[in-house]
């Protein structure tokens, strides 16, 4: 069985003031993705998102999962893929596409037949997985990271110098609601996403990689006067619901994608919560 997926169900912001810590990992920190030679989703009661990961020693193949009730895992959903690992390929309907590092790949619903593929099992592709309900068909369509749209952001006086890479959204792909993108931060910054903000009219989930050996990210969460943290590691994601912070400080620099999807496409909508105000 190359299929393993599990379902996480929505919390009010009234139970999470109440969970302890193992509890908030539980329900919010998705901690098995990268295993080889499987496919990993976890569905969420979050705007029905999935997030997941494939890591192909021999071909795997994109199967639809009970929760969907659906023939196949893309009939009523859009999937967005970025590559961080070894050189691979992900075959849509029989059209190949090769994804090298830090490459993303946006499939359309209506999609059956979907494969993922490495091309050389000793270095395998990592295939990252966000998925969201899609009500039409858009174009299967390929982003490289030099693609991308590049957005310079913060300084290295407040420890937050990073470039933001917009891959999946809006202006380069056109999609039902899913977006994603990968954010870099510059040698000595370790803050992401300050000051914090939430946006009440989409969710989304942050998955951490480049972390160093023995270096961490403490991941922040929770309404903006209640905060809670995750302490996270590498290949590791959380989810994050539409009435929460998502604001990460690592002990090194590192790198994370962000995934979102909800009735809102505009990248910019947000309620920004001051950095003197948190608590």
């Amino acid at each position: 069985m190359k299929t393993y997926y599990e379902t996480r169900y929505a919390s009010s912001p009234q139970a999470v003031k109440q969970y302890d810590t193992t509890q908030l990992r539980d329900e919010f920190l998705i901690d098995n993705l990268m295993k080889e030679d499987q496919l990993v989703l976890v569905y969420t009661h979050y705007d029905r998102y999935i997030a997941g990961s494939a890591v192909p020693l021999s071909p795997i193949k994109l199967e639809t999962i009970d929760p969907l009730k659906s023939n196949y895992f893309l009939e009523r959903r859009e999937i967005g893929i970025i590559n961080v690992g070894g050189n691979g390929s992900v075959e849509v309907d029989g059209k190949v596409y090769q994804l090298t590092l830090k490459d993303a790949l946006y499939i359309g619903s209506g999609n059956k037949d979907v494969i993922f593929k490495s091309d050389d099992k000793n270095n395998p592709a990592k295939f990252y997985i966000n998925s969201a309900p899609a009500h039409r068909n858009y174009p299967t369509k390929k982003v490289s990271k030099s693609e991308a749209n590049k957005i310079e952001l913060g300084s290295l006086e407040t420890a937050n110098h990073r470039t933001v890479n917009q891959m999946i959204i809006g202006g380069i792909v056109d999609t039902c609601q899913l977006q994603m993108g990968m954010t870099e931060l510059k040698t000595g910054s370790v803050w992401n996403t300050m000051p914090a903000h939430v946006h009440d009219r989409r969710m989304e989930v942050y998955y951490y990689l480049d972390i160093p050996q023995d270096q961490a990210v403490c991941h922040f969460m929770g309404q903006p006067q209640e905060t809670r943290h995750i302490w996270m590691q590498n290949h590791q994601a959380v989810i994050s619901p539409p009435w929460s912070i998502h604001s990460g400080s690592g002990t090194s620099n590192y790198t994370f994608i962000w995934g979102m999807a909800g009735e809102n496409l505009d990248y910019g909508d947000m309620d920004v919560a001051k950095i003197t105000e948190l608590k």
